[in-house]
């Protein structure tokens, strides 16, 4: 049998298409919010679009919050998308007043002043080192962004990848079983899914 995935359905943004994306390379990915369900589940994808405190207080709205953190502490693979990587982190000049998941030390910033903002637009992948998101440091992939804040992490140890946007701009993170993209593997054609294969690799060797 194939490990389960939950993709966490907290009800703000398109969260089905992470998961048609994931059984389009043939995972058992299910959007839930069954809390059940979801603490059974081998690994957990936390999607996102949109304002990061909104995206919080639904997450917490929904009472997925802790069973996401549960995972995480119990070594299960974590996967963030977009606003879901930018939940991992403390918080966000975005709002202010709202605190995320802080599972990574750090915070989310604006994207420079001097480019468009959103960053809206392909852009090509400079890979730090192989994990469960890239084969290798020489891989330059081309994804898809949409966004106007990006992670800042505390320790640069943990950034698994880079773009450049008005300077570097950190498009993946890695650390232990928590992995996390700022792009949209699900609209970043094949080398998205490729991303999106080797991550569920990864499950079937932690299930």
């Amino acid at each position: 049998m194939k490990p389960l995935v939950a993709v966490l359905d907290y009800g703000i943004g398109n969260l089905r298409s992470a998961q048609k994306s994931l059984e389009r390379i043939g995972a058992d990915a299910r959007l839930t919010a069954d809390r059940g369900l979801v603490a059974d589940a081998a690994a957990l994808v936390l999607p996102g679009v949109g304002n990061f405190g909104r995206c919080m207080e639904a997450l917490r709205d929904a009472r997925l919050d802790d069973v996401a953190l549960d995972a995480i502490a119990g070594g299960r693979p974590f996967l963030g998308i977009c606003v879901g990587m930018q939940m991992l982190f403390a918080g966000s000049d975005e709002c202010p007043g709202a605190t995320g998941l802080g599972v990574l030390p750090g915070t989310v910033r604006w994207l420079p002043a001097t480019v468009k903002r959103p960053q809206m637009q392909w852009n090509v992948l400079h890979p730090t080192r192989a994990g469960s998101l890239f084969a290798s440091a020489d891989d330059r992939p081309w994804a898809y962004f949409l966004h106007s804040f990006h992670a800042v992490p505390e320790d640069p140890a943990v950034i698994a990848a880079t773009c450049q946007y008005g300077g570097p701009v950190v498009a993946a993170v890695e650390q232990g079983n928590v992995a996390a993209v700022q792009f949209h593997p699900e609209k970043s054609a094949a080398a998205g899914l490729a991303l999106l294969a080797r991550w569920t690799a990864t499950i079937a060797v932690a299930a």
